[in-house]
């Protein structure tokens, strides 16, 4: 059913989601759980928020993935960015999450950097950076740009901008990675038991639904895209569970009123104009090949890690942490022996709970009640 606005109000009527819960449960009564997967870090919250997850049980086993791009960032990647701040010069402006995801060492994040006195700075987006650069022409200010196909194009714009102004005090440590070669890396893996896939809005709206057209296609997995509304995201679940259940997998775009299939075509360009795909590290998934972004020849001189040198490595993670595995859907965030005890949001051991959009910080925020 198509998602006018008068659909809208009718769905959001509790009469109406209770219906779908309802067949929810009879479809998945006499079979094992369906095991679907958000990717999407706004997704994890929203389920989180709704309570779906233990709406749905047992009969659907919502598991995150790859979602959040400061989760999946390596902790050798932050360890190079927390080296650049201790340069004389040098200010970073990054993400607000990013500044509180430890590196290496437990404790050592660009937030501790900061208060010991390493000019760092938060902004909202790569435009604030370049401002940041403009207006202090006497430092050298590196943005570290991460995030998926979402904010790559913007990243882009502000690079095209600092080359069309001759800005030369500006960087961008590329952290950006694409959603494709991670989700294929993730269903080829031997422990992924993944039924079917809940498809993120914001990646789509840039992409185009049909760049998950290669799951059904070549994976026999149905997907849906959604959006992130409660509503969307019961919807969405329930048209995975009606495909799964019937045996026809398909891709269906629930979040219509934003997405379509080619995606914004200006966008795409932008970005292809300034990066180029090369193969990047993740946490919890490696190596994988063509999975991130680097700068094209012609704005190279913008790439802070040739600039300063930067080493990309994997890291050292947590004694204990499970940040990997979580990622990966093979652990719910509760049966990481650290959830809840040593690892919380006030003094987070890895990222999975730093980041607001993160596995661990979901659950521990809308855990049920004592």
């Amino acid at each position: 059913m198509p998602w006018t606005d008068a659909w809208l109000k009718a769905f959001r009527n509790p009469a109406g989601a209770a219906e779908l819960v309802k067949d929810i449960r009879r479809r998945t009564a006499n079979r094992p759980p369906v095991r679907i997967m958000e990717i999407c870090g706004t997704h994890t919250m929203a389920i989180a928020k709704a309570g779906l997850r233990t709406l749905l049980a047992p009969g659907v086993d919502l598991i995150s993935g790859p979602g959040c791009p400061v989760c999946v960032t390596p902790a050798g990647e932050i360890d190079a960015a927390l080296s650049l701040s201790q340069r004389s010069g040098v200010m970073i402006a990054t993400y607000g999450d990013l500044l509180r995801v430890p590196g290496s060492v437990r404790g050592d994040t660009l937030l501790a950097r900061r208060a010991a006195g390493a000019d760092v700075r938060t902004v909202y987006s790569a435009a604030d950076a370049v401002d940041l650069a403009r207006a202090n022409p006497g430092r050298e200010v590196v943005f570290l740009g991460v995030g998926f196909e979402t904010t790559t194009p913007g990243t882009a714009a502000c690079l095209l901008d600092a080359a069309g102004s001759n800005l030369d005090n500006f960087s961008v440590f590329c952290l950006l990675k694409r959603t494709e070669p991670a989700l294929r890396a993730l269903l080829d893996a031997p422990d992924c038991g993944v039924d079917a896939l809940l498809c993120p809005g914001h990646v789509a709206a840039i992409t185009g639904a049909e760049a998950f057209g290669f799951l059904p296609r070549e994976y026999g997995l149905p997907a849906v895209v959604s959006g992130f509304d409660a509503g969307d995201v019961l919807y969405s679940v329930w048209r995975l569970v009606c495909m799964v259940c019937d045996g026809v997998p398909a891709l269906e775009n629930e979040y219509s009123r934003l997405v379509t299939a080619g995606g914004n075509a200006a966008a795409r360009a932008v970005a292809e104009q300034v990066f180029q795909p090369a193969d990047s590290l993740w946490r919890g998934l490696g190596e994988i090949p063509d999975s991130g972004l680097t700068l094209r020849p012609k704005y190279a001189r913008f790439d802070a890690a040739a600039r300063y040198g930067l080493e990309r490595t994997r890291g050292t993670e947590p004694p204990g942490c499970r940040c990997g595995s979580v990622i990966r859907g093979v652990l719910h965030p509760e049966q990481c022996p650290l959830f809840g005890k040593v690892c919380r949001p006030e003094d987070p051991v890895g990222p999975c709970m730093v980041s607001s959009e993160g596995a661990c910080a979901a659950a521990w925020k809308y855990r049920p009640a004592d």
